[in-house]
């Protein structure tokens, strides 16, 4: 009789799949911290308007950019949030021992960061519309593809950011710190992007926008998934 084969344990994106899914499953239980996102981007929205007082074109020509920038700082809540979940109780350490690739972790903490990032855009574009006077004039698809891009180039660097400062006493403070300067490139591409979309796009810029944030994806994207093992080692 030959022995038996150990069980082997489940590959990359299998292991991914079921965090993906587990880190999904406690947000929709509790959905607070989707709740408390919209709640702080759609006041962040309407603190712009009011900062800007009754000046509505200026309102419509920056609303990609208020957009954005509210997305942006909802986003460090997010992020730190994720993983204050994992080092309670050492959750992270019980994850690792499952055992689970720390690859797959990052890939499913970044996917469910993004995925909520993006349900948050999805959320604030009708608000954004109804605060600031804007349409939609290239279409739905195009902004549709600016949002997709946009929320994977936060995601990414901001789920290693906030790996890295999980276990800082001020974590809260350190992760917009590292963060805020690296997504710059995304975050002027976003705006900009979406203003054209909004505004309309006479000389074909909005490829080249798209360009810019495809490429910064798959740099951070490709750096997270080589780097993340170190991180949560040390």
């Amino acid at each position: 009789m030959s022995p038996s084969n150990p069980k082997r344990p489940p590959g990359l994106l299998a292991t991914t799949l079921v965090l993906l899914r587990k880190d999904l499953l406690i947000e929709w239980r509790t959905r607070a911290r989707l709740n408390a996102l919209v709640f702080f981007a759609m006041a962040t929205l309407l603190l712009f308007s009011f900062a800007l007082g009754p000046d509505t074109k200026l309102l419509e020509r920056n609303a990609g950019g208020y957009l954005w920038l509210a997305i942006l700082f909802a986003s460090v809540l997010s992020l730190g949030e994720s993983f204050r979940v994992e080092t309670e109780n050492a959750c992270l350490d019980g994850v690792r021992l499952a055992p689970a690739d720390a690859r797959a972790i990052f890939l499913s903490k970044a996917l469910g960061n993004a995925l909520l990032l993006l349900a948050l855009a999805v959320v604030l574009v009708p608000v954004m519309v109804a605060l600031y006077g804007v349409r939609i004039v290239t279409g739905v698809g195009d902004l549709a593809g600016i949002l997709v891009l946009g929320s994977l180039a936060l995601s990414a660097p901001g789920t290693v950011y906030a790996a890295i400062s999980s276990n800082a006493r001020a974590r809260d403070v350190l992760l917009p710190l590292l963060l805020f300067p690296l997504v710059i490139p995304a975050l002027l591409s976003a705006a900009k992007g979406t203003t054209l979309v909004l505004q309309g796009d006479p000389m074909q810029q909005l490829g080249s926008w798209q360009g810019l944030l495809l490429g910064f994806n798959l740099i951070y994207w490709g750096v997270g998934f080589v780097l993340f093992p170190r991180v949560i080692e040390d």
